[in-house]
C-alpha cells in the first residue's frame, strides 16, 4: 500500500518544481503573451477561452478574472469562455460534430485583433486545433497553453506555453498558475497601480 504522506510531498514536490521551471523558462513568453491580450484589450477587442474538460473550467475561471477583477479594481475587460454557452456547444455538437464546437464560434464571434486563448493538456484535441486555426484564419491572435511537447497546439498558436510533464493534473495546475499570471500582468498594463 503506498504511503499517503509520502504520495502527498512527492505530488506537490513535483508540482512546485515544475511551477520554478516555467519561472526560469516561460517568464518571457508568457510576458510577451499577456502583451498580445492588453493590445487586443486596448483596441477594443475581445479576449476568447477555450478548452475541454478540466481546461473548460480553467477557460471559464480565467475569463471570469478579466470581466470581473483579478486583484485591481478596474473596468470589466472583454472576455469570454467558449465553453460556457450550452445551447451553442450542443447545437453545434449536434449539427456539425464536436470537433467544430469551438471554431464556429470563433467564426460567429472573432474578429481581426481578437485573441484566442485555446488550453489543451496534450496540445492535441481536435476541437481546440480547429479553433485556432479558424482564429488564424479571421486575423486573431492565439495563444496556445499545453502539455507534454506541446503537440500541433504548440506550432499553431503565435505564443506558446507548453508545460514540459505527461502528468494531467500538474499540467493543469501550471496551466492555471500560467492564467494568473497573464491576469495580473494585463491588469498591471491597463490599470496600473497597486491592487
Amino acid at each position: 500500500m503506498t504511503d499517503p504522506v509520502a504520495s502527498a510531498r512527492a505530488q506537490l514536490a513535483e508540482s512546485a518544481r515544475l511551477k520554478l521551471w516555467l519561472a526560469e523558462n516561460l517568464a518571457e513568453r508568457l510576458a510577451a503573451a499577456a502583451r498580445l491580450v492588453a493590445e487586443a484589450l486596448k483596441g477594443g477587442n475581445k479576449v476568447m477561452f477555450c478548452g475541454n474538460g478540466g481546461s473548460a473550467a480553467d477557460s471559464q475561471h480565467l475569463a471570469a478574472e478579466l470581466v470581473g477583477r483579478y486583484r485591481r479594481n478596474r473596468p470589466g475587460l472583454a472576455a469570454l469562455a467558449l465553453t460556457a454557452d450550452t445551447s451553442a456547444l450542443t447545437a453545434i455538437g449536434n449539427d456539425f460534430g464536436f470537433e467544430e464546437v469551438f471554431s464556429r464560434q470563433v467564426e460567429a464571434l472573432g474578429r481581426p485583433g481578437d485573441v484566442l486563448i485555446a488550453i489543451s493538456t496534450s496540445g492535441r484535441s481536435p476541437n481546440v486545433l480547429r479553433a485556432v486555426e479558424a482564429a488564424r484564419a479571421r486575423g486573431l491572435k492565439t495563444i496556445g497553453l499545453a502539455g507534454r511537447d506541446g503537440g500541433p497546439l504548440a506550432a499553431l498558436a503565435d505564443v506558446a506555453l507548453v508545460v514540459p510533464s505527461a502528468d494531467t493534473a500538474r499540467i493543469q495546475e501550471c496551466h492555471l498558475t500560467l492564467g494568473h499570471v497573464l491576469c495580473d500582468l494585463v491588469e498591471a498594463e491597463l490599470a496600473g497601480g497597486e491592487a
